[in-house]
C-alpha cells in the first residue's frame, strides 16, 4: 500500500513587526542623542510607559493624558482615581507615572540635602513646588535648619482637605526643639492652583512667630505653592 504523502511545506512570512516599534527606537535615539529637551511632553510620556506597555502604541495615550491634565507636571502628579478614567490606564501605566512623581521628589530632595546652605532660593522653591504644587490636598510642611541654614528634616506636619490644613504652632515649634533646629521654612500648598495667602495662612504665621521668637527659633518664611506659581509671605511683607 502506498504511503500518504504530505504536501511540502510553504515557509510563511514573517510577522511583520507592529509600526510602532520601528516609532520607539526613533524616539530613543533622538532621546539620547539630542538630550531630554529634544522631545515634547507626550513624547516623554510615551517612552515612560513603554516598560508598562511593551505591545501597545503608547502616544495616543500620553496624549490623552495632557488632554486631561494639561501638563507633564500635572499627569504625573495627578490622583491615582482620575488617572484610572483615562481608558487605557491600568496599574502598569500608574506604576510608571508614579515612578516619575517619586524620582523627580527624590532627586529635587537629593539637591537640596547636598547643599552646604540653603542659599539658592530657586532651589528652595523648585522642591517645595516638587513635592506639593499638585497635590489635591493640602499639605502643610515644614523645612528645619541648623544655624548654617542646612536642612535637618523635611516633614509633612498636617494634611488637610482641598482647601484647609489644621495647623497647631505649638506642635511645629516643639518639634523644631526636638530636633535642635534654629530655623524653619513653612511650606503650605493650594489645590485650587492660585497661591495667594488667606487672611488664616496670615494669622497662623504670625502666630509660629510669636511662639518661636523668644527661644531663639528664626521663621526664615512660610511658601505658599499652587500651579500657577508661589507666594512669599515674607517677600510680600506679611511678616
Amino acid at each position: 500500500m502506498v504511503g500518504k504523502t504530505s504536501e511540502p511545506q510553504i515557509p510563511s512570512e514573517p510577522a511583520e513587526a507592529p509600526h510602532y516599534h520601528g516609532h520607539r527606537e526613533r524616539l530613543r535615539e533622538r532621546f539620547y542623542a539630542a538630550g531630554p529637551d529634544a522631545l515634547s511632553d507626550y513624547e516623554l510620556l510615551e517612552m515612560a510607559l513603554f516598560a508598562a506597555l511593551p505591545r501597545r502604541d503608547t502616544k495616543p495615550l500620553a496624549k490623552a493624558l495632557l488632554r486631561k491634565f494639561g501638563s507633564f507636571a500635572e499627569v504625573v502628579h495627578a490622583p491615582v482615581a482620575r488617572l484610572r478614567e483615562v481608558e487605557g490606564i491600568g496599574d502598569a501605566s500608574i506604576n510608571q507615572i508614579k515612578l516619575l512623581a517619586a524620582s523627580a521628589s527624590r532627586v529635587a530632595k537629593g539637591e537640596i540635602k547636598r547643599s552646604i546652605a540653603l542659599s539658592s532660593w530657586n532651589d528652595v522653591i523648585d522642591y517645595c513646588r516638587t513635592g506639593m504644587a499638585f497635590a489635591d490636598k493640602e499639605q502643610f510642611r515644614v523645612l528645619f535648619l541648623d544655624k548654617r541654614n542646612r536642612l535637618i528634616a523635611d516633614e509633612v506636619q498636617q494634611t488637610g482637605t482641598v482647601d484647609h490644613t489644621p495647623v497647631y504652632p505649638r506642635e511645629v515649634i516643639k518639634r523644631a526643639l526636638e530636633l535642635s533646629s534654629t530655623a524653619i521654612i513653612l511650606v503650605h500648598n493650594h489645590p485650587s492652583g492660585d497661591p495667594t495667602p488667606s487672611q488664616a495662612d496670615i494669622t497662623m504665621t504670625k502666630a509660629i512667630v510669636a511662639i518661636a521668637e523668644p527661644l531663639g527659633i528664626s521663621v526664615h518664611d512660610h511658601i505658599i505653592v499652587g500651579k500657577g506659581g508661589h507666594a512669599s509671605l515674607k517677600g510680600m511683607r506679611l511678616i
